[in-house]
Parts: structure tokens; sequence; C-alpha cells
């Protein structure tokens, strides 16, 4: 790959600081020279790169950044997914939403410097997007909490040395947060096998059998899914740059084979359907970039909603969708081998697509928001529990 993205037609870098801009130009070197050689071999094999966390954390990402994700998903999107399942919301939930200061104390030293991982649980396997519906159950008991029941499609879950876990308080019914220690008894964390998109990710089934949680390590700034959802609307920003660095990789990948690899006497670049694909590429790129960049900025002034931050990332990864997808027919027969980037990142938007609410849900979410109407459920079968 280059160092010099084409597919920032718009120069977009005008809009950004000297300090974003040096941040990109950092994370963009060791993402190509260190991070991207490997990434196949651990894709492939379905095991995450464990060699590559001192790397990241040379970086400084678990604070995180819509510059730095984007950047990081633009070489490999299974990286940016355990940035976000790090720092979007386990760190945040503690540090910057939900966290006690003596949590933050105990907790954000060596989260920060990944030196300790964390990971999110909140899907569970009968309830995905329905997640206000969780079954995992939080009991008092002497001292602290029991918690009860199983969480599935948890990314980082494997190895994470903290796990935020929300449960449904047996006494109030109402949802809350708690920090989980791995290693902790009763607490039992496996893989999900054989899937196609993200493969690096460790996303896991974890199973809770009486995991007591001492009183310290409820999060208490968690007491409803309306806390949850602050959480997730945060979150989804930075999912929102995922797709759009997962297409700016595709788009300089074709554009330098389209370049190079030559077909009845002319570079593949001459020819006009391309071309066409690739300016459709562009286009679309280009109005990610600034929808991505307009999230952030309404996050950043408080006039940013749940509506806006599920718009962004429902109508960001529908657009990559078709980025991808055209990629992938540019690229011919070479377009379904992992060693060239684009059938790898065809195959890691798709969970994309679907994580952090669908798209559609999270259209949901934004059409609730602008009309007044929740549609999640058949009208015959609504009864809120917001």
């Amino acid at each position: 790959m280059l160092l010099v993205s084409v597919s920032d037609y718009y120069q977009f870098d005008d809009l950004l600081t000297d300090e974003e801009k040096a941040l990109r130009k950092k994370v963009r070197g060791i993402m190509e020279k260190e991070i991207a050689p490997i990434m196949t071999e651990y894709w492939e094999k379905a095991e995450f790169p464990f060699l590559a966390i001192p790397k990241l954390a040379t970086l400084g990402l678990a604070g995180g950044s819509a510059i730095s994700i984007a950047e990081v998903a633009r070489v490999d999107a299974s990286c940016s997914t355990f940035i976000l399942v790090h720092s979007s919301l386990a760190m945040s939930t503690i540090v910057a939403l939900c966290g006690s200061e003596a949590q933050k104390q105990k907790y954000l030293p060596s989260l920060a410097q990944l030196k300790t991982i964390g990971c999110w649980a909140l899907t569970e396997p009968d309830y995905g997007s329905d997640a206000s519906s969780l079954r995992t159950s939080a009991t008092k008991v002497p001292g602290g909490w029991h918690l009860d029941g199983q969480k599935r499609w948890i990314g980082n879950s494997t190895f994470a040395d903290v796990l935020i876990i929300l449960a449904r308080n047996a006494d109030t019914n109402q949802l809350n947060g708690f920090i989980v220690k791995k290693g902790s008894s009763g607490l039992k964390a496996t893989k999900i096998e054989n899937k196609i998109g993200l493969r690096m990710v460790q996303n896991g089934d974890i199973i809770l059998n009486k995991v007591f949680v001492p009183e310290e390590d409820r999060l208490t700034g968690i007491n409803s899914f309306q806390d949850i959802s602050k959480v997730l609307a945060m979150s989804r920003i930075m999912v929102a740059w995922q797709p759009i660095g997962i297409s700016m990789g595709v788009f300089d990948m074709c554009h330098r084979y389209l370049k190079e690899r030559k077909q009845f006497g002319a570079p593949l670049a001459a020819f006009q359907l391309n071309q066409e694909k690739l300016v459709r590429m562009l286009g679309n790129i280009q109005a990610m970039l600034l929808v991505g960049w307009r999230l952030c900025k309404l996050y950043e002034s408080g006039k940013m909603t749940p509506g806006h931050a599920s718009l962004g990332k429902a109508w960001t990864s529908r657009k990559a969708r078709e980025v991808v997808s055209l990629g992938r027919e540019l690229l011919g027969g070479n377009g379904i081998l992992a060693d060239f980037l684009v059938a790898k990142a065809f195959c890691d938007l798709e969970p994309i697509f679907s994580y952090e609410g669908t798209y559609d849900i999270n259209s949901l979410v934004t059409g609730r928001e602008i009309t007044g109407i929740a549609s999640f459920k058949p009208a015959a079968f609504a009864k809120s529990r917001l």
C-alpha cells in the first residue's frame, strides 16, 4: 500500500488540525509498515496477533479518535474492531460515562497503555437487536452481586482482563453494569468459530454462573437502558469511521492495481467501465468522510443526538458495502484473494454492517427521532420499555 492516499480527493486533510494530520500520518506509517505484512496470515488462521499490541500501544490509540480508527481500518478492520471494543466501549464506559473516580483511577492507567484489555458484554444468545430485553441477572448478596446468564458475540472476550457485563437487577428490574475480572470463579468465555468476517477478532460466548462482583466494581452510572444507550451513541461515532477507513484502503488498492495491471495491451485503468466504478467509489468516500467529520463536530459541540449517531453508522456502512463490492469486481480473480486486501475487506465489512446496531435498527432509531413514533415492533405487539 501507499503512504499517500489517493482516496482523499476533496482534500479532507484541510479540515484537520496540525495535530490530527500528524496523528493520521503516524498511524498510517505504523499500520502499513509494521501491521499490514502480518495481517493476512492471522486473518486466515482466525487468530489474534498479540504481537501487534505493543505496536498499537505506541500510537496512543486507547483514547480513541475517529482519524486513528479510520487509518487502522484502512489497513485492517479486525485491528480497528479490537481497538473500538477496548476503547470506545469498555474504556469509555468506565472513564467517560459510567465509572466512579475510584474505578477510573484503578483501571484507566493500564487500559490506556493496552497493558490490560477490555471487552463489553451486552448481546445475548436470544437478544441481539432487542438488547434491552436481556436476561442476564444481577442478584444482591452480602458484599456485592452474583451474575448469572449468557452473552454472545463479545469481541475480545476470550482474552480480556476486564469485562464490562450488562445485567438486569433482580430487585429493580433495571439494567446495571459491572466490572468483572478475568479468571473470576464461574466465568467462562469460549471462541465462536467459523466466521467469514473479522476473523482475527476473538468473538466469544460468555457463561456467568454465580460470578461474584464486589460492590466496588458495580458501575454506578448505569441504572437503565438509557444509560447504556449513551455509550452506544458515542461508540457508533467511531464505528461509523470504520467503513470510511475500509473504503479508503480498498480504493487506494484498486487505484494502484488498475494502473499497474494490463489487459488487451492497455492498463485496466484505461477502460471506461473501470474508470466509472472508480469514480463511483471515490464519490461515496468523499460523502462518507464529510458525514463522519460532521458527526464528530456535532458530538464535540454537545449537539449530537442518538439519531445522528445511528444515521452516521447506518449510512457509512451501507455506502461502504457498495465501495468494497465494486472493488472486488475491479480486481477480477484477484478480488477473492485475501493477499490483495480487497477480499478481506469485503468479508470484514459484513459484520460491521450488523454490529453496533444493524442498518435497519439504526434506521429505526433515527426514524423514531424524526417522526416521534417508535416502530421497532409491530403496533399490535408494541409495549414500550423505554
